[in-house]
């Protein structure tokens, strides 16, 4: 096999290795990164166009425009009520994106409180719940950062003992974005309900990935995104159980049971609804197909030496494949160098540390984990979605190798 070139440009002259023009976005690219977007299905970029075309009246208006738009409104309310069976289609609150329905379960829920209390979330936290969680301790809030072992996963004991007599909320990741880690939610769930504590799960990442039942789950706020599921960006909800209060964080018409104002996007919410409801159907045979794709490219991957999997192989979701490198230098060899380079190899996957003013940081979740600094420069992401096939796995495992043994050869230089 002929080592890709640092900085080579397609087409590679590979001496072994074929794969199909199958799920690919132009000449030879595959796109690895489903967890940060995904493609905005057919289906509901037709319910949208026919939306903006002709149902673009006001969902508030009570002449015949407006109350034909709050129509497609209400379906979609009833569908993604169905993704994850919440039997009163008014607990699903339309918001933003995922950012806001956290925002609004965070903050909602401290703006109740005149004085501040205790609240209870974990160390591997998405940052639109870690940074509402950040200010509240800036106005005082006592703020409990449960630890997690070194697949990332929290000890529902030490939730347990966490608890106070003011503790007012804990908010637990469903499914953790960069190591693909599945918290025990039940669990956790029931120790929070045990003692009359509300309990949020962020689940933008397990939503239409893993089947999820409100109706069984101990859960009180869950929080959903549209552009996770096929849906288009700039849609999200937030599922509040029925009796649950919350503070809306927007004043003005009162919309959306009074907790989100402001009239309602109609296309993006009537293509969330769209693409809840068609998630619904095809989880149980997406989600397995997604289990084994995912699991043939760890296997592919498991010889590379210094290249460690992260997260939690068992309570993973089905989607996710992630490693660390252990001799990462931040600099030519660190996940950011490699998805660059295979960027250029037409493949798109993702890193885990941060850039800030050129300066890379590393990952504060494989930090939590226990990683060492140098390890948690090294973070990379790959995840799958519907058009990912046998041949995109093959191919990625194959260039990823090349790729890496040429970073690693450069930094060894250096």
């Amino acid at each position: 096999m002929k080592p890709l070139g640092l900085y080579s440009a397609l087409p590679f002259d590979f001496t072994q290795g074929t794969r199909t023009q199958h799920s690919i976005i132009g000449d030879m690219q595959i796109y690895l990164d489903y967890s940060a977007t995904t493609p905005t299905r057919s289906e509901a970029i037709a319910v949208m166009q026919a939306v903006l075309n002709q149902q673009w009246g006001n969902p508030s208006s009570l002449h015949e425009w407006g109350q034909r738009a709050a129509t497609i409104v209400e379906q979609a309310r009833i569908q993604v009520a169905g993704l994850i069976n919440a039997t009163d289609p008014e607990s699903i609150i339309f918001t933003a994106g995922g950012t806001e329905a956290d925002n609004l379960a965070i903050m909602g829920m401290a703006r109740l409180y005149a004085v501040p209390q205790h609240i209870i979330i974990s160390q591997v936290e998405h940052s639109a719940i870690a940074e509402p969680v950040r200010l509240l301790e800036m106005w005082g809030w006592q703020v409990t950062r449960l630890a997690v072992d070194g697949k990332g996963r929290v000890n529902p004991q030490d939730l347990k003992a966490a608890l106070r007599d003011n503790t007012v909320l804990v908010s637990v990741i469903y499914g953790q974005s960069e190591i693909g880690t599945v918290q025990p939610i039940t669990e956790l769930g029931n120790i929070a309900q045990q003692h009359g504590v509300l309990f949020h799960t962020d689940a933008v990442q397990a939503g239409g990935r893993l089947p999820i039942d409100v109706q069984q789950l101990p859960v009180d706020l869950l929080s959903l995104s549209s552009h996770k599921i096929y849906g288009p960006q700039g849609a999200g909800a937030l599922y509040v159980r029925p009796g649950v209060e919350l503070v809306p964080l927007l004043s003005g018409g009162g919309q959306e049971m009074g907790l989100r104002s402001g009239t309602q996007a109609v296309p993006a919410i009537a293509g969330f609804g769209v693409a809840a409801e068609l998630a619904a159907q095809e989880l149980p045979n997406e989600t397995p197909r997604l289990i084994q794709l995912r699991d043939r490219l760890f296997a592919e991957l498991a010889d590379i030496p210094g290249l460690i999997p992260t997260g939690d192989r068992e309570h993973r979701l089905p989607h996710h494949v992630s490693f660390s490198l252990e001799h990462a230098d931040g600099k030519k060899l660190s996940g950011k160098a490699l998805v660059r380079q295979m960027n250029l190899a037409g493949i798109g996957i993702s890193a885990g540390s941060a850039c800030h003013s050129g300066k890379l940081s590393p990952s504060p979740i494989l930090l939590a984990m226990g990683y060492a600094e140098a390890a948690a420069l090294g973070g990379v992401r790959m995840t799958l979605g519907r058009d990912t096939t046998t041949d995109d796995v093959d191919w990625t495992a194959m260039v990823f190798k090349q790729v890496l043994q040429r970073l690693t050869k450069l930094s060894a230089e250096c």
